[in-house]
């Protein structure tokens, strides 16, 4: 069991806290972090009926990241590819050109709600009752991010066709019970929060619906306790219990169309958040249904995540999560296992300087059995790691060569048809163009 924090700390995430709870005006706000594998600290503020780790919150779109672990078991299993056409497995809508993964990543160009009235305030039908038309099409297929809570009620009815049983039924049985996650709901449980709405310019409330979403459920139907929404933290952080391989889990955190090498950004993965906050890359999702707010982050490198669930529709900090990883990685710093030599997984020869044309990179050895191919220190450049491959090769796993195949030869490197030499356009070595007889001159 980890460690819980220590007083001090406790009373900062407190603080924190409550002042979000006061300042958003929140009828009832419970909040939580989890660190190396399970929870370290909560809390509860306002009106929280029963134990605070045990209220039944609404997770909002929390649920499209519990729909896209379904979709990529399925994925794993081979009974869908991302790269499937939707109309592959859920024939006659009029996104049936784009693909799973482009559903996933919400840059299929789906609407962003479904047609008719207001589905997170209204009761849902089947994907027939939406009746779907080419109006609901809004964007080319990848040409740039748009949110999509259509696009997830399609995956959920894929997830419900491929596997012959409610898309409830699939995400309980094969994501929801094997990370025990048994107090997560498709409706509310007692004891649950009542959703509120709380007055703009007064300090009293209104309840909000609730309602069975039909077909859209898988956008955002799902309830859970902070018990739970912190499980589902530790999963994100690696603990996957056997629901995804863990290089599965791995490819959901990859952000789709942006840079993560630049600094301050904002994407999203296969059914995840991506967000880059002060120097940290942040993977999980937020949530909000009418009543609700809910969120779950996670820092896959420091092992810590942090989560939180209100019932209120607006209105709170949305820094709180950032703010509670924060607050936990200032007081309590995390202590670094301490390094130790390891075999290179080449020969050292192959390592150290190489350039290509005249600009100098180095090729060196990095934990976990791979190699790193970068600019010097100090210089900027592309940069990428490569694992080994069967066949001998290696394969770019992130930067500018992701995905491309790294081939080492005795006198030079071939990375995507880019050829690295010793020397500056070596002579002896198979330069792409050649390298001119007259050699480097002073004129």
């Amino acid at each position: 069991m980890p460690e819980p924090v220590l007083p001090l700390t406790a009373r900062l995430l407190l603080a924190r806290t409550a002042r979000a709870q006061r300042d958003g005006r929140a009828p009832g706000l419970v909040a939580g972090v989890v660190r190396d594998g399970g929870p370290v600290w909560s809390a509860g503020r306002g009106d929280v009926p029963g134990p605070h780790t045990d209220v039944q919150y609404r997770l909002g779109s929390i649920s499209k990241t519990v729909t896209a672990v379904a979709v990529l078991r399925l994925r794993d299993e081979g009974l869908v590819h991302l790269d499937d056409p939707l109309d592959r497995h859920v024939p006659g809508t009029p996104l049936g050109d784009r693909t799973v993964g482009q559903l996933l990543a919400h840059v299929a160009g789906a609407a962003a709600e479904s047609p008719g009235e207001w589905w997170e305030r209204a009761p849902g039908g089947t994907l027939a009752d939406l009746r779907l038309g080419p109006e609901h099409v809004v964007l080319g297929a990848a040409r740039r991010f748009h949110y999509s809570n259509l696009g997830f009620g399609l995956l959920g009815e894929l997830v419900a066709r491929l596997r012959g049983r409610p898309w409830a039924d699939v995400v309980r049985t094969e994501v929801l019970a094997p990370l025990g996650m048994d107090r997560t709901t498709p409706r509310p449980v007692a004891p649950a929060a009542e959703g509120r709405a709380v007055h703009p310019w007064a300090d009293v409330v209104l309840a909000e619906p609730e309602h069975d979403a039909g077909v859209m459920a898988a956008a955002g139907q799902l309830w859970a306790t902070l018990a739970d929404l912190s499980r589902f933290a530790t999963f994100l952080l690696g603990d996957t219990a056997d629901v995804l391989d863990p290089a599965t889990l791995e490819e959901m955190t990859v952000p789709a169309g942006v840079d993560p090498s630049a600094p301050g950004w904002s994407a999203y993965g296969l059914g995840v958040q991506v967000l880059r906050v002060d120097g940290r890359t942040l993977v999980g999702h937020g949530g909000s249904m009418p009543g609700f707010l809910a969120g779950v982050l996670v820092d896959r490198e420091e092992q810590t995540g942090a989560v939180s669930l209100a019932n209120t529709t607006s209105g709170l900090d949305p820094l709180l999560l950032t703010g509670l990883l924060t607050d936990l990685r200032t007081a309590e710093p995390r202590v670094v296992a301490a390094w130790t030599p390891s075999a290179p997984p080449v020969p050292l020869e192959v390592l150290g300087v190489w350039f290509w044309g005249p600009a100098p990179v180095v090729l060196r050895a990095v934990p976990g059995g791979l190699l790193h191919l970068g600019p010097l220190p100090g210089r900027s450049g592309r940069a990428s790691r490569f694992t080994r491959r069967d066949d001998g090769t290696w394969l770019g796993l992130d930067g500018y060569y992701a995905g491309e195949p790294l081939r080492i030869a005795e006198d030079h490197l071939d990375v995507g048809t880019f050829v690295f030499t010793r020397q500056p356009y070596d002579p002896g070595a198979p330069v792409p163009g050649g390298v001119d007889e007259g050699g480097w001159t002073a004129s």
